[in-house]
């Protein structure tokens, strides 16, 4: 037997691993990088590259996939890539991309049908987009303010247009014009004189306000961009009977709003009176650039050649689309499917209102639908997007959702989860700026817009 001390003893040594090798730095994609350097500056976009879509889904340049309820800010209502809308695309950019409005196209004419008939309306002019359309729908309603024999370089009697606070109609100069934030109007004073801004759904100021020098009065029937605010039914009938009576023309901006969101074909059909303007654009062309102006025989007669028009407007490429996505509506159901799953969504928005309490509001109708917070929306949105799910904040505190029209009670119920995981991934001390309790309720809504 060997000694005691002669023993070898077993020790276990710690097995030495290679140091990893540090992480490569991403290279930076040169299509950003050109973005960043030729583009003019007038978004913050976030740092992500999309690349392609399907249906209510779209993909970055990484391959990760994103459940899409921003919907192009509601452009894609037929989410993307539908195989109808791909198959007239193809179809008429083999035929004619471009012909001119000196010329009939075959799809112009049975358009402006169809929109007709949707609307109640009697007449319609194509625009390449929302804003455009606002701006044509204010030289209408100072042409209207004329008398028919006034001489042309005569001072107009009914100049002035009424539009409301908190709204937003667009980026040209009409547009920013009758468009209340501050931040889109001051930069380019002095706009368009002859504005006036009523308190939103204040009867009282808008009746003040009111008289024989108005042209039109402005107004979105459900605020987007302003936080998703829609127009209450009273505000709405003495806007009606108010323009009326004073010879003034009420012109509804529904283009994010209109054309189905809301379960209907537009979201004033709710009321019992209809406006004398209405003005589309966003999904109207599913995502090609088409907007249209609607109104009624009344105003048309007013117009003749030469005092408005449009190069690109109406186009055969654009109109085709335009009259598959209305015939897609029908054939689909699409008006029965935003009411069910938007009746979904907003029953599972209010049960999350009541388990986080930082969430202040919900609001909206159909598949538009808004989510006031007490605290900063912005890191909300980042988180989302790190799980996979497109939304955007606007005023600050309220999360806008605007998803495709085909979104399937499967899909509520995912974005429901996944929304869920983000309220409760942000700890409510992520923002102590926003507006508490004790905070006015117009001031809340009327924060500035992102």
């Amino acid at each position: 037997m060997m000694p005691a001390s002669s023993k070898k003893k077993f020790v276990m040594r710690p097995v030495r691993r290679a140091k990893p090798a540090p992480a490569r730095a991403a290279k930076p994609d040169l299509r950003v990088r050109d973005a960043e350097q030729f583009l003019l500056p007038t978004y913050k976009r976030q740092p992500v590259l999309f690349t392609h879509g399907k249906g209510c889904y779209v993909f970055d340049s990484t391959g990760k996939k994103y459940l899409d309820f921003l919907g192009g800010i509601a452009v894609n209502a037929l989410g993307h890539a539908h195989p109808r809308i791909v198959k007239v695309i193809r179809r008429e950019a083999a035929r004619a991309v471009h012909l001119s409005n000196l010329f009939h196209n075959q799809f112009q004419g049975p358009l402006a049908r169809k929109l007709a008939e949707c609307s109640g309306l009697d007449r319609v002019f194509f625009t390449n987009s929302g804003t455009e359309a606002i701006d044509g729908a204010m030289k209408l309603a100072r042409l209207c303010g004329r008398a028919e024999n006034d001489a042309p370089n005569s001072p107009a009697k009914k100049y002035r247009f009424l539009a409301l606070e908190n709204s937003f109609h667009g980026r040209t100069f009409g547009a920013i014009s009758v468009t209340a934030t501050e931040k889109y109007r001051a930069p380019f004073a002095p706009v368009v004189p002859g504005v006036d801004f009523v308190r939103f759904n204040d009867i009282a100021d808008l009746e003040s306000k009111f008289d024989d020098t108005v042209c039109a009065i402005l107004l979105e029937t459900i605020q987007g961009e302003g936080g998703v605010h829609p127009v209450t039914a009273s505000f709405w009938d003495r806007a009606r009977a108010l323009a009326t009576q004073h010879g003034a023309l009420l012109i509804a901006d529904e283009i994010q709003c209109g054309l189905g969101r809301t379960g209907r074909y537009f979201a004033y059909q709710k009321f019992p009176s209809k406006p004398d303007i209405v003005l589309v654009a966003k999904p109207l062309a599913a995502g090609l650039p088409l907007g249209a102006i609607l109104t009624s025989e009344a105003v048309a007669t007013r117009v003749s050649p030469g005092l408005h028009g449009t190069t690109f407007g109406g186009g055969p490429l654009a109109c085709a689309t335009a009259l598959e996505f209305l015939n897609i509506l029908e054939d689909e159901k699409l008006l029965k499917n935003i009411s069910a799953r938007g009746a979904e969504l907003r029953e599972g928005l209010l049960a999350l209102a009541k388990k986080f309490p930082f969430i202040r509001e919900v609001r909206g109708e159909g598949l538009i639908a808004g989510v006031e917070l007490f605290v900063d929306g912005g890191p909300f949105v980042a988180e989302a997007m790190r799980r996979g799910l497109l939304i955007n904040c606007t005023h600050d505190f309220t999360l806008r959702l605007l998803p495709p029209f085909l979104i399937t009670r499967a899909q509520v119920k995912e974005f429901l989860r996944l929304f869920e995981q983000v309220l409760a991934a942000i700890p409510q001390s992520a923002s102590q700026s926003g507006p508490g309790k004790s905070a006015a309720p117009q001031k809340l809504a009327h924060a500035i817009a992102r």
